[in-house]
């Protein structure tokens, strides 16, 4: 039977070192793969560079490792929620790839299917397209982007099995399912780990050929970015 459960998060991230590229699910601070952030806070690895749809806030997230100075390059798409990768940012410490949100996702697709490259309209005409190929398609034009290449990616999923079968709920069904495979270990995260068999086939999101590791989370504190009521 197919196990690729592993201890802890600090069994997970065997093998990683300083320099690698990273990718790391989530939306905003939804769904982020929290223990793994964690424990490369702990880690303390530096020069690396991260691919992640936003950069955490100031003390929670992908803020820790930036307030650490883990990180030597972000590619990302929304970072406005973190003063501190403004800050590395505009002094130049921190080297930054915008990318437009759908093609960030489909670059990480690509990578998880195994193309090379994709074509995409976005970004024609732009920054984004300085020094890319570009080639029109029926009359439209459409900008070249390599698929990414990473080391690992980190994920974090609602449930999932020891075969590395995962079901992602609500919000977190975000950039986990595209980052799942697009690097050369994925690592998810789990609330909930369970025997092969326990998961409804037709539920699952990400078959767990595209799953390398795989274990128990803990403690999630599952924040809000920005926390909105209406006043009495």
């Amino acid at each position: 039977m197919i196990n690729k459960t592993v201890r802890d998060v600090s069994e997970a991230l065997e093998g990683v070192h300083d320099g690698m590229t990273f990718m790391l699910g989530g939306f905003g601070l939804s769904g982020i793969p929290e223990n793994a952030i964690s424990e490369l806070v702990r880690l303390n690895l530096k020069n690396l560079t991260c691919i992640s749809n936003n950069a955490g806030v100031d003390d929670f997230g992908l803020g820790l490792l930036l307030q650490k100075k883990q990180i030597n390059k972000m590619i990302s798409s929304y970072v406005g929620e973190n003063a501190e990768f403004e800050r590395q940012m505009l002094s130049g410490e921190l080297d930054v790839e915008l990318t437009p949100q759908g093609t960030l996702a489909a670059k990480c697709q690509a990578a998880q299917q195994g193309f090379p490259a994709i074509y995409t309209p976005a970004g024609y005409g732009t920054e984004v397209a300085e020094g890319k190929e570009t080639r029109e398609f029926n009359g439209k034009m459409y900008v070249l982007e390599e698929a990414y290449k990473a080391d690992f990616a980190f994920v974090k999923a609602w449930k999932g099995d020891k075969a590395g079968n995962l079901i992602f709920k609500g919000t977190a069904r975000n950039f986990n399912p595209v980052m799942c495979g697009a690097a050369t270990i994925t690592v998810a995260e789990v609330e909930e780990l369970v025997e092969p068999g326990e998961l409804d086939p037709n539920q699952i999101h990400i078959p767990g050929i595209f799953v390398q590791r795989i274990f128990q989370g803990k403690d999630y504190e599952k924040r809000i970015e920005q926390r909105t009521v209406r006043q009495k």
